[in-house]
């Protein structure tokens, strides 16, 4: 395998960790953009990291950044946004992507891997994130001088998720009865281990050059289902109470106000539409998923 020199934007996040943990093992020299460097110094301790203070969506800070490396990995992205215009989901999803693909025809990077998302579609997304995502995907395959592959993953989970993670710390502070908007929403949660060893594989195939991979588990889930495992799993005698349409779109409205945005209108919208693979994973990868039932107690019983 080939050493290279990897920018990763969105490199301290919960993806780009176990990322930059994948590739460095591989022996790449890796570059991970951050606004607030000294936050994330325990990345230091990956061999051959340089943990870079910018702002990646400054164009031409972004540009400089990118010079000298050999290929790019966008991961940046936002479940939610302070507004609620849309505006937040357009900036990190369409702006970025836009500057980031100038920066690489400036800088001569050709290869770059896109991270988007399931039902990620700019004309008939029900969601800005789901808008937002499939415009931002559309631009890095517009730009025909890239070598762009593009993920789309269902819900991605493992240690430091924000799914079961938070829907355990939710659990632990309600009483015995668990309302639950959505409740019916289908998920194919896909380990992030899977997910990461994904983009490291394909970072050596030329073949997977212009696809947009889905990348799914074995088992499709109710949301209902998943959040009655997480309560099973920590012990808690709790009963989702599935709420319906109309309570559930007032649980929306009411907790998008909250801090940390718990549960959002937009939120509420992206769980209109299944997050379901319509094949397994590609087979191009060689990559069996992994259960939840067979990572999850391991992480989040501790």
């Amino acid at each position: 395998m080939t050493t290279q020199t990897i920018c990763i934007l969105g490199g301290t996040g919960f993806v780009g960790r176990h990322l930059a943990a994948r590739l460095a093992k591989d022996g790449h020299r890796l570059k991970v953009l951050t606004r607030h460097r000294e936050r994330h110094r325990d990345l230091l301790v990956l061999p051959r990291l340089i943990l870079a203070e910018a702002d990646a969506h400054d164009a031409k800070v972004l540009a400089a950044e990118l010079d000298g490396c050999d290929a790019a990995v966008n991961l940046i992205g936002i479940l939610n946004e302070r507004g609620r215009d849309g505006r937040g989901f357009y900036q990190a999803h369409v702006e970025l992507p836009r500057k980031l693909a100038q920066a690489c025809r400036e800088t001569g990077v050709r290869r770059v891997l896109h991270m988007s998302a399931l039902n990620a579609d700019a004309a008939y997304g029900r969601s800005h994130y789901l808008r937002t995502k499939g415009e931002g995907e559309n631009i890095m395959h517009a730009a025909h001088d890239l070598r762009v592959t593009s993920f789309r993953p269902s819900i991605i989970f493992g240690v430091g998720d924000s799914f079961f993670n938070r829907f355990a710390r939710l659990l632990k502070v309600t009483p015995y009865w668990f309302p639950l908007a959505a409740a019916g929403a289908r998920l194919q949660p896909v380990h992030v281990g899977d997910v990461v060893e994904a983009f490291a594989r394909v970072l050596a195939r030329e073949g997977t050059v212009g696809k947009r991979l889905e990348l799914c588990g074995p088992k499709v889930y109710s949301l209902e289902e998943l959040v009655e495992y997480t309560a099973a799993t920590l012990g808690l005698r709790r009963s989702v109470l599935a709420l319906g349409d109309g309570m559930s779109r007032l649980q929306a409205r009411l907790l998008e106000h909250l801090p940390g945005k718990p549960f959002s209108w937009d939120n509420y919208l992206t769980l209109q539409q299944d997050s379901v693979c319509h094949t397994g994973f590609p087979e191009e990868l060689d990559i069996t998923p992994a259960a939840v039932e067979d990572i999850v107690p391991g992480y989040l019983t501790r």
